[in-house]
This record gives C-alpha cells, sequence and structure tokens, in this order.
C-alpha cells in the first residue's frame, strides 16, 4: 500500500478530506458504533498512517500481509477476536484493500 493511495483516499496530515472516500468511511464507521468512531478501527488506523505517512513499513503490501510486520499482528489479532477468521470490512481487510 502507498502513502500516495491512503491521501487519494482523503486520509492525510491536516485530516479527513471531506466529500472523499476517507470521510464516507467515517460517516459509516461513526453511525453504526452509534456516533463516534472507534479506536483502532479501519478510520482511525489509516487516518494514522496518513498523517504520519507509515503505510510502506506498516506490512500492508500489494501482494498481501508481510510475515512479522504490523499488519500481520492485527491480521492476528482480528481474527482472534472474531473466532479465527479476518471480518469483511473490518480494520485488516479496510486497510489491505487500500
Amino acid at each position: 500500500m502507498s502513502d500516495q493511495n491512503v491521501r487519494k483516499a482523503g486520509f492525510t496530515s491536516s485530516g479527513i478530506i471531506g466529500g472523499s472516500l476517507a470521510s464516507s468511511m467515517m460517516s459509516h464507521e461513526a453511525r453504526s458504533s452509534g456516533g463516534g468512531v472507534p479506536s483502532g478501527g479501519p478510520t482511525s488506523t489509516l487516518q494514522g498512517m496518513g498523517a504520519k505517512g507509515t503505510t510502506h513499513s506498516s506490512g500492508f503490501t500489494s501482494s498481501g500481509i508481510s510475515g512479522g510486520s504490523k499488519a500481520s499482528s492485527m491480521m492476528s489479532k482480528e481474527a482472534t477476536s472474531h473466532g479465527g477468521g479476518v471480518p469483511r470490512g473490518g480494520t485488516t481487510s479496510t486497510v489491505q484493500s487500500i
């Protein structure tokens, strides 16, 4: 995943860009969780990466998730909390798709 893709989606060092994929994700996530965006969810994870410009080192790549990376740890924790599978629309799958 490139920093450029994250910025194009609307996750920037200045915050989330109105009218972008990022703002749509944030709105959907806030509605589904009762009005707030949860820490560690797709929106907050991507915004943190966009603000820092750290997507390259996280382990999310165009060929999959790198073993031993922050991304693989995130995927493992999410799979464990969901009974062994990574849910569609969850943090790991959303970040990986971008």
